[in-house]
């Protein structure tokens, strides 16, 4: 269904658009390093429950925009566009009640996730929380109309949009950390206005009636219950393993914030360039969803096969280069992170470990996204959360706790937690379960219903 010159088409922006939003990530950590390492450690901090949050805002996109890619591949664009407007109501509700609660919960929330840590990484995490919170509702309405173009197999949009939104960020944080020397809040007020402008400008575009996927010119955006019904029944396991991957992830940096400010800062400054690793497979998985779920409304579910091994080829390729180079270079670029030694040793060993672990990551990560598509999202969900929380989880804290092991422990954990998903994920494509779950049928029947 897919030609290469559509693949192409299709994964480049996407891989460009991931690997600037990684560098802003690694840019940012750079810049407030200038400040000290208790603000790169205020700053991960937040950045794992942002995370979090975020991840729950994408999920809904995913569900939006499964249900749209199965009905295009079922040639029904009329209800696409219906899909579209209900995905735009949903992420924009649910993100404005995540941004009251991180608001008003503000200290809070972080007292209860990480427990008494330094006064002046406290300090840090709570400014840079209070000001991304702010930027929730027009992530999500960027992630929402981003994820609609990429159903169309038009991810170029969002890659420039992107360039536009991550430019801004960089230039803010200079002004803001070098010359406006207001240190935390030099890289979170830029990232909130950037959030703002991307958001605008791809609310603008989305409405063109151009786009065989489109919301409505004024915004009319109605409220449909059956429609919300089909992307929540998506978008809220997709949520919920996304949401609890990542709730085990802040739970982790919990354990690791016990260890001192050396440990937390040297995770942080690995986990931002182990980030760099995960590029192709995150941007892969995203083309793989718009591939694979426009397949099974097709029902070509053979398809979906062959697809799910070639992005896997092809992820295993861009991860070679990236990990050597990250290997052979990893020590000059630590170094610009202004770490004490103790802190820049922990990093290297810490990124040595994860590039040998990466070779699991592919079929623990990418392959889900077309079981996802195939709305097989109960089945990754169960795996999913349960992997975590007895191997990523419960190994780490018995490693850590009572086995005494310095901060690796936590990734040797991690690499188990990768090794159960990827044998059940890949028996799972293999015994052709998923294809039960098909395409939307209600809404196929909906439509010939009111035609």
């Amino acid at each position: 269904m897919f030609s290469k010159r559509d693949l192409r088409k299709l994964l480049v922006p996407l891989i460009i658009e991931q690997f600037l939003a990684v560098l802003v990530g690694m840019v940012d950590v750079v810049m407030v390093a200038e400040v000290g390492e208790a603000a790169v450690s205020g700053v991960s901090l937040v950045d794992a429950i942002n995370l979090l949050l975020i991840q729950l805002l994408a999920a809904m996109a995913t569900g939006g925009a499964v249900v749209a890619g199965q009905l295009l591949g079922c040639r029904n664009e009329g209800r696409a566009c219906h899909a579209a407007n209900q995905l735009l109501l949903v992420t924009t509700v649910f993100s404005v009640m995540i941004m009251a609660i991180s608001l008003l919960g503000n200290g809070l929330i972080l007292r209860v996730l990480f427990g008494k840590i330094e006064a002046d990484v406290m300090s840090n995490a709570r400014l840079y929380f209070y000001i991304t919170a702010l930027s929730f509702p027009f992530l999500a309405i960027y992630n929402s109309c981003a994820a609609l173009y990429r159903v169309m197999g038009n991810s170029r949009v969002s890659m420039e949009t992107s360039l536009v939104m991550n430019g801004l960020n960089i230039g803010g944080n200079a002004i803001g950390v070098y010359v406006l020397r207001v240190g935390v809040a030099g890289v979170a007020v830029p990232t909130l206005i950037s959030r703002m402008i991307a958001a605008g400008i791809m609310l603008f575009i989305i409405r063109s009636e151009k786009n065989p996927v489109h919301v409505d010119r004024q915004l009319r955006l109605g409220y449909e219950p059956d429609m919300i019904r089909q992307i929540l029944r998506i978008g809220i396991p997709s949520g919920m393993e996304n949401g609890m991957f990542q709730l085990g992830k802040i739970m982790v940096q919990s354990l690791v914030s016990t260890m001192g400010t050396a440990a937390i800062a040297g995770f942080a400054v690995a986990g931002n360039l182990a980030s760099l690793e995960y590029l192709p497979g995150m941007a892969l998985g995203m083309g793989l969803l718009t591939v694979a779920s426009q397949c099974v409304g097709a029902k070509e579910f053979g398809q979906v096969k062959a697809y799910v091994k070639t992005f896997l080829k092809l992820n295993y390729c861009i991860l070679a280069v990236i990990v050597v180079v990250l290997d052979l270079f990893c020590i000059p670029i630590i170094g610009i992170y202004n770490l004490s030694p103790e802190a820049a040793s922990i990093a290297r060993g810490l990124i040595v470990f994860h590039g040998f672990a990466m070779i699991l990551w592919p079929p623990a990560f990418l392959l889900p996204h077309a079981l996802r598509a195939a709305s097989d999202v109960t089945f990754t969900m169960i795996i999913a959360v349960s992997s975590m929380w007895v191997f990523r989880i419960g190994l780490a804290y018995l490693l850590v706790k009572v086995f005494r092991f310095p901060v690796i422990g936590v990734w040797i954990a991690m690499s188990i937690d990768w090794i159960f998903r990827a044998i059940v994920f890949l028996w799972r494509l293999a015994s052709g379960k998923w294809q039960k779950h098909g395409s939307d049928e209600q809404l196929v029947k909906k439509e010939k219903t009111e035609s």
